[in-house]
């Protein structure tokens, strides 16, 4: 099997992006107001909890084995678990666990009856761990740390998919930032995020 850099370097920075997730997320527990506002707009932190949640750890992970979430948990409200974080951080690892494979990076998984590489569907999933993992960090006054790597890897995701995110209203219009802009920045800005707000 032909390794490319993405899925040799792809579990490391899946990983990387998980911790700094599960660090924000164990952070917000702490948090008494979940209806306060957030970086996307219409979400309040709960809903941008449980999104993240959903989406970054139990869905990833089945999405590993080409499967989907179970329906059960789409509309489940992980917040109202008293050890919300300490499950996510347990199942975020599952996840991050799913992927270290090559195996998982390879060939294509069935998305809404689309074949679509299995290299991207874990792409999009690291963007989502750091966008909104910056998204709950913004709301709860935590600082974010993202290395170049994953941040590279992310802006060339946003790059690549920004379009067709904002025709669906899920990125923002894009924001401008300075030309000395760090590389976090210009992915954020690009996702519609104000990374200076």
């Amino acid at each position: 099997m032909n390794t490319s850099p993405e899925t040799a370097n792809g579990p490391a920075l899946m990983a990387a992006a998980a911790a700094e997730a599960a660090r924000v997320v164990a952070g917000a527990a702490n948090t008494e107001n979940l209806d306060q506002k957030t970086p996307c707009t219409d979400w309040d932190l709960r809903t941008l909890l449980n999104h993240t949640i959903l989406w970054t750890s139990y869905s990833a992970e089945r999405r590993a084995h080409g499967e989907s979430v179970a329906e059960e948990l789409m509309s489940k409200d992980f917040t109202a678990e008293p050890d919300y974080a300490q499950a996510y951080q347990a199942q975020i690892a599952k996840a991050v666990q799913a992927w270290s494979s090559p195996e998982a990076w390879a060939g294509d998984r069935n998305v809404m009856g689309s074949a679509t590489p299995a290299a991207d569907i874990a792409a999009m999933l690291i963007a989502e761990m750091v966008l909104h993992g910056w998204d709950i960090a913004k709301a709860t006054g935590q600082d974010y740390h993202c290395d170049d790597a994953v941040a590279a890897n992310v802006l060339g995701t946003v790059e690549a998919q920004g379009e067709l995110f904002r025709q669906y209203q899920g990125f923002a219009a894009i924001v401008p930032v300075p030309d000395d802009a760090t590389t976090l920045d210009r992915a954020l800005a690009l996702s519609g995020r104000d990374p200076g707000s």
